[in-house]
């Protein structure tokens, strides 16, 4: 008998987007106000990557120590992987490759940067949660 796929779209609620991105020169930071030259300096780093969880409604980084400012302008191009998390911190959907627009308030990233400020408490300057990228390159 003859079958036929059908695709149906779902509307998940997501609450973080939990960025793994691969960073090319650590010293495109200043932590403090200091460059940070190796990235030992950086809060979320994760072996060779900047790997923070953002809740998505504040802009605030999760686990941020306070009173650490940070000004990023990391060189990632297509070293990266970006998770959409529910409430329940379960991945809902991933991206890979070229940074998402979300990742870059601080200026026009081009796909190839993360371009954030982070203050005191761990909140991103001008934070805008965009999840065009996500929608757009959603498979299933």
């Amino acid at each position: 008998m003859p079958q036929i796929t059908l695709k149906t779209a779902k509307r998940i609620e997501v609450a973080f987007l939990k960025a793994e991105c691969g960073v090319r020169y650590w010293e495109d930071a200043t932590v403090g106000g200091v460059e940070d030259i190796d990235g030992t300096r950086i809060p979320c780093r994760t072996g060779e990557n900047w790997s923070p969880v953002i809740d998505l409604a504040t802009g605030r980084i999760a686990d941020w120590p306070e009173g650490v400012e940070a000004k990023i302008h990391y060189k990632v191009c297509d070293d990266g992987r970006y998770t959409l998390l529910d409430p329940n911190g379960e991945e809902v959907l991933s991206l890979d490759g070229y940074v998402p627009k979300i990742m870059s308030p601080g200026g026009r990233g081009f796909g190839d940067y993360v371009i954030m400020s982070i203050d005191g408490s761990g909140q991103i300057a001008d934070w805008h949660p965009t999840l065009d990228a996500f929608e757009q390159n959603e498979e299933d």
